[in-house]
């Protein structure tokens, strides 16, 4: 499924800040970073977000966004400033060869001395439609599968642009990144098909939505994830 191994490209890193709404920070505005930097199991040194409740902490330490989806983007979008570069999804990682159909759940990856794990796939929200100034860019985001994918760290280490990243282990071959998220997003019910992604390690809240999903017999509203909830 995986190509051969791709190298990083580009490591990113941001700073918290006020973002478009009142009370909201986001650290999206992630830029290159030269030279070796610490990867901690909370993420990589000098990386921040401004939102913990949804963003960051050990299942999201790290995020990888493939760059070869910055031409489809602009194909859709037209020129765009922010996709003149890598970082416009909040990534950290940026690199081309690995696409979400390419990685799965649970791999695991060296880079640099750190061993990662990819631990999710990224549910949009609507800060990208404020950072694009894209009235739908987090629905479009989630309907092209183009989301990237977050890490744990299971070994802390030194990364840096350049490094390789080698798949060392795939024990859930059977459930690439893309085919996880589609029945997260899917409005249909399957019920057979939310039991098989249970008996996967998804982390707590992937299994919290899956299982509700099943107790209640429908899917949930993304409205507030999507759009944000409204002001005033």
């Amino acid at each position: 499924m995986t190509s051969p191994s791709p190298r990083l490209d580009s490591l990113l890193t941001g700073c918290a800040r006020p973002f478009t709404r009142p009370g909201s920070h986001s650290a999206i505005d992630k830029q290159p970073r030269q030279g070796p930097l610490a990867v901690t199991f909370l993420g990589i040194a000098g990386d921040e977000q401004g939102d913990l409740r949804v963003h960051g902490g050990v299942e999201k330490a790290i995020h990888h966004y493939p760059r070869e989806h910055y031409p489809e983007w602009t194909a859709e979008l037209g020129e765009h400033p922010l996709l003149t570069q890598p970082g416009a999804f909040g990534e950290n990682f940026s690199s081309t060869g690995w696409r979400e159909a390419d990685v799965c759940l649970g791999d695991r990856i060296r880079v640099g001395t750190a061993l990662l794990e990819i631990s999710q796939g990224r549910m949009p929200c609507w800060k990208l439609n404020d950072r694009f100034d894209v009235a739908q860019m987090a629905l479009r985001v989630q309907q092209s599968g183009r989301t990237g994918w977050y890490y744990r760290v299971l070994e802390e280490g030194v990364v840096e642009a350049g490094d390789a990243l080698q798949l060392v282990e795939r024990p859930h071959g059977e459930w690439s990144v893309a085919r996880l998220s589609a029945v997260l997003f899917d409005k249909r019910l399957e019920p057979d098909l939310l039991r098989e992604c249970l008996a996967l390690p998804l982390v707590p809240n992937w299994r919290r939505t899956l299982e509700k999903r099943l107790e209640q017999h429908q899917v949930e509203d993304w409205t507030s994830r999507l759009q944000g909830r409204s002001e005033g």
